[in-house]
């Protein structure tokens, strides 16, 4: 099922720019309440020397993916960081965490994805962790970022069912990426490539149910991330 950019709910303030693929706060669509374990996927864009203030969560797997920029992350564990292009933050909320996140450059805006997913049990104790991936894998094929802790490996320890892929592809890339989940999501975080036949751009997203393979042919340099939702 195509979710296209220009479908998605839009919160505009002065200092964000967000985009839903799912419902999320004010925006509200029946027909887009998650996929799966997946329940936000927002793109957010914040203008420099501004950012969320503190607040609280729950029973969530919050993750962190950088575009461009830099976002700077405090919580109530105590842990801080910067995160960048190429670095995924994990954030579980378990029983209830506070934290901000702001923009951590003061000239340039900062383009992130940040993406809830339902935790494999409730009330868990709060933690946070951050991982970065090198440049040259992502580029050459689906680099695996999260996945459940039982079986994570090199990729980041998640608390959910669910396995997190990135990839950048160049224009002109191909890749067959055989899929061992009953359902999948495909966000095309920037770039033009078709998916199983269908046109994407930057923005859409795909959701894929008993589907065997996902075949991936870049018709620009892009970059991409799948969930399968185990």
């Amino acid at each position: 099922m195509q979710r296209p950019a220009a479908a998605r709910g839009h919160t505009q303030t002065a200092w964000l720019d967000s985009r839903h693929t799912f419902s999320f706060g004010h925006y509200h669509d029946p027909a887009w309440m998650g996929w799966g374990a997946l329940r936000v996927l927002n793109e957010d864009r914040v203008v420099p020397d501004a950012g969320f203030g503190e607040h609280g969560h729950a029973n969530m797997e919050i993750l962190t993916w950088v575009l461009q920029g830099a976002l700077a992350h405090r919580d109530s564990t105590g842990a801080s960081g910067v995160i960048r292009p190429g670095e995924l933050q994990r954030m579980s909320a378990g029983h209830g965490i506070r934290h901000s996140e702001m923009n951590a450059d003061a000239r340039a805006p900062v383009h992130f994805l940040q993406i809830w997913l339902q935790p494999d049990r409730s009330n868990r104790a709060p933690s946070y962790a951050q991982q970065g991936y090198a440049p040259l894998p992502l580029v050459q094929g689906w680099t695996a970022l999260a996945a459940p802790a039982a079986e994570a490996g090199a990729a980041l320890p998640l608390h959910a069912a669910a396995r997190v892929w990135a990839w950048r592809p160049s224009a002109g890339a191909q890749a067959t990426h055989r899929l061992v989940a009953a359902q999948a999501w495909l966000q095309v975080a920037r770039g033009a490539v078709r998916a199983n036949g269908l046109a994407l751009a930057a923005g859409d997203g795909l959701g894929l149910r008993d589907e065997a393979m996902l075949e991936i042919s870049a018709e620009a340099d892009s970059e991409l991330l799948l969930f399968e939702l185990l």
